[in-house]
């Protein structure tokens, strides 16, 4: 039978609560993802009272302030804070975002932090995200020219180049991927809309001279054609992206291609 619930050694149960003894602003409560998995215990929900006169306006600055003034086993990534490099990425309230442009003042009552769902998680607000790097090696993401080296430089149209954007922005956040059932499901074959937007990435460039083999290596059961235009991915996309967009111009591409070969 199909089971529906989650095994008891994986549900969270309730931390501890850390409390402010004498606030000088409003008060807001996080609720903080905590697993560790060198340990038996069962995932665990913290709770931490926040003074907003003492904390930065970001999701990453109230982690920030946890990590360094109440509880220093907090693991999370960070690097940039400026929403380009994709490490913070996070389900911050239901929704999968980056931590560092995400407004504390954006969100009402209670703030709730949770790793990207669906994937395994390394330590708290981790996720493991070796699988998806390797199905993004698959696409081979870099310009391939043939076999002779360029002698010069290779130019674009303002035309051709404006075909590149919305998918040169893509950071490998990861947050569309981890939003789409169909990578909830089937993440073993499909390769997911973070890698796919960057596969059309490549087909749509014009200096790039292996258009054909990059869509021959997509026509599968279900590398590709898993994708069935939910577009939870481009909702949640922290970038304004829109990876469905990119699919169903590389479905398109496909069909070009077979319609070529027939004539």
């Amino acid at each position: 039978m199909v089971q529906l619930t989650l095994p008891k050694n994986s549900k969270p149960t309730r931390g501890k609560e850390h409390k402010v003894l004498s606030p000088k602003g409003d008060i807001r409560r996080v609720y903080v993802y905590r697993y560790n998995p060198d340990k038996k215990d069962n995932p665990r929900i913290d709770i931490f009272e926040l003074d907003t006169a003492d904390c930065g306006p970001m999701v990453l600055d109230a982690l920030i302030k946890i990590k360094n003034e109440i509880d220093s086993t907090l693991t999370f990534r960070r690097s940039c804070r400026e929403g380009v490099c994709g490490s913070c990425s996070m389900n911050v309230n239901g929704t999968n975002t980056l931590a560092c442009t995400k407004s504390m003042n954006d969100l009402r009552g209670e703030i709730h932090i949770y790793p990207l769902p669906h994937m395994k998680v390394v330590k708290d607000l981790v996720p493991d995200l070796t699988h998806a790097y390797k199905q993004y090696a698959q696409i081979e993401p870099w310009l391939k020219t043939g076999d002779s080296i360029p002698e010069k430089e290779q130019l674009q149209s303002p035309e051709e180049r404006e075909k590149l954007d919305g998918l040169w922005e893509c950071i490998l956040c990861f947050c569309c991927s981890a939003g789409c059932p169909s990578y909830w499901w089937n993440s073993d074959k499909f390769l997911g809309p973070a890698t796919l937007l960057q596969s059309y990435r490549w087909v749509a460039d014009s200096r790039d001279n292996h258009t054909n083999g990059r869509l021959e290596n997509l026509e599968d059961p279900f590398k590709m054609y898993r994708c069935h235009t939910i577009l939870n991915c481009t909702t949640t996309c922290p970038k304004d992206l829109n990876p469905g967009k990119a699919i169903a111009e590389l479905k398109k591409s496909i069909l070009k291609k077979r319609e070529n070969s027939f004539l």
